[in-house]
């Protein structure tokens, strides 16, 4: 008898879900344990497991829509004989049910099988209908191939005047916005509408709560990256021998931006209410680019870490990251956090805080220009440097501007000299 598929708990304050794709199909063999569905919520994605061997008796809700916490998403038959698993290319996606729907009713287009949306582009393009190309996929499914074997045949468009068909997102999009100008070139002007996964619809509203709640400044300072590439040059190896991970940066900028904060505590601070809550640990959240967006995981008590600690938790957090592994307890909290532009080009930008906390860093890419260095009057002389610029962007209802200055300042002088963070002048 089948048991229904429930949405499960995946966090305190989290109340709906987003369904996203299905692993399985109705019918199809699933040993237990195995990934079914992945269900996606606005920090996290969490998969739902075979509770047995089994298949799964019907799907209720398909990828992309949103549902409840409790709410039943499918049924599974445990003990049930399957078939071998559906070849990812033939199962039909909702986009190709409603080309389907579209062919059969504009005359069988595509041999009455659903119109696969790779192949309906392909149409769209080149102003072709359904009917007018032999459809060769399972159930008379017209495929990408087939469209462009029919061009490459030499294939003429449909010649009744009638204006090519476009699949139902993109018309519903074309009908909710304004009208596209006419184009006077050939090209493809194709839209195409997909709803925001909630993780980036979190991001969203993050971004937009900040901005609205805090009164946000940015200050910039340039740092010269001599010292720590040095250091991460000369020790690199030994690091790497004695401790099994690579020597990174962020080491070096987490450390340091422990130091600075100690001397700046309201940059480590929020606000509840109309109280200022200073905190005495300093949770420094890392901004990685994950598998469906940006995440900010949290090194926890980074006070207490090693540059080896740092740089293995970074690791481990960045590798769960790219597979969409990470915990909700890991994307929560924090008292502050790192951005690396830099590593995408980024010469200059003023990042935005992550509420409720009251400070961000930016870091950029690093650049050899000339500088000049030395004491002016005695050994004065230009030489090329590697340059960074930094920026720290702050909460201004909590943080004055000497203090955030001064914090900078103080992150420039360590990292300019690693040395004084072992020293701890």
């Amino acid at each position: 008898m089948p048991t229904d598929l429930i949405v499960p708990q995946v966090g305190e304050s989290i109340t709906e879900v987003q369904i996203g794709p299905w692993h399985k199909q109705p019918g199809e063999a699933v040993k237990k344990d195995e990934v079914l569905v992945e269900i996606e919520t606005d920090k996290v994605t969490q998969e739902l497991y075979a509770p047995a061997d089994g298949v799964i008796a019907a799907i209720g809700m398909a990828e992309g829509e949103t549902a409840a916490v409790g709410a039943v998403i499918g049924s599974f038959e445990a003990g049930a004989q399957g078939s071998a698993p559906v070849a990812a290319d033939v199962a039909p996606t909702k986009s190709g049910v409603e080309h389907a729907a579209e062919a059969s009713s504009g005359g069988g287009g595509g041999g009455g099988g659903a119109v696969m949306p790779a192949a309906q582009r392909l149409l769209d393009q080149h102003g072709l209908a359904a009917g007018d190309v032999a459809a060769s996929g399972p159930g008379g499914r017209l495929l990408k191939e087939d469209v462009q074997a029919h061009i490459e045949g030499g294939g003429k468009p449909v010649s009744n005047g009638a204006a090519p068909t476009a699949p139902v997102g993109r018309a519903a999009a074309a009908a909710d916005g304004p009208a596209a100008p006419a184009s006077s070139g050939g090209g493809a002007r194709d839209q195409e509408a997909v709803p925001m996964t909630s993780l980036r619809k979190r991001i969203a509203a993050n971004l937009v709560q900040a901005q609205q709640t805090a009164a946000l400044l940015t200050t910039f300072n340039e740092l010269d990256m001599t010292q720590v590439m040095a250091t991460r040059s000369r020790y690199k190896e030994a690091f790497e021998k004695t401790h099994g991970v690579k020597l990174g940066f962020m080491s070096f900028f987490v450390k340091a931006a422990v130091e600075a904060l100690k001397q700046s505590p309201a940059i480590n601070a929020e606000i509840r209410g109309t109280e200022i809550v200073y905190k005495n640990y300093y949770d420094i959240g890392i901004a990685i680019g994950g598998g469906k967006g940006l995440v900010v995981p949290v090194l926890r008590n980074a006070e207490r870490m090693s540059f080896a600690d740092v740089e293995k938790t970074i690791g481990e957090l960045a590798g769960r990251a790219k597979n969409n592994k990470l915990k909700l307890e890991e994307l929560t909290g924090g008292s502050f956090t790192i951005t690396n532009g830099g590593i995408y080009g980024s010469m200059m930008s003023t990042p935005i805080v992550n509420p409720p906390q009251s400070g961000v860093l930016g870091m950029h890419n690093i650049v050899r220009r000339p500088i000049a260095v030395g004491t002016p009057g005695k050994d004065e002389r230009v030489e090329i440097r590697p340059m960074m610029y930094l920026a720290l962007t702050y909460d201004h209802r909590i943080v004055d501007g000497r203090e955030a200055v001064t914090c900078l300042k103080r992150m420039v002088d360590l990292l300019e000299d690693p040395a004084r963070m072992l020293m701890e002048v």
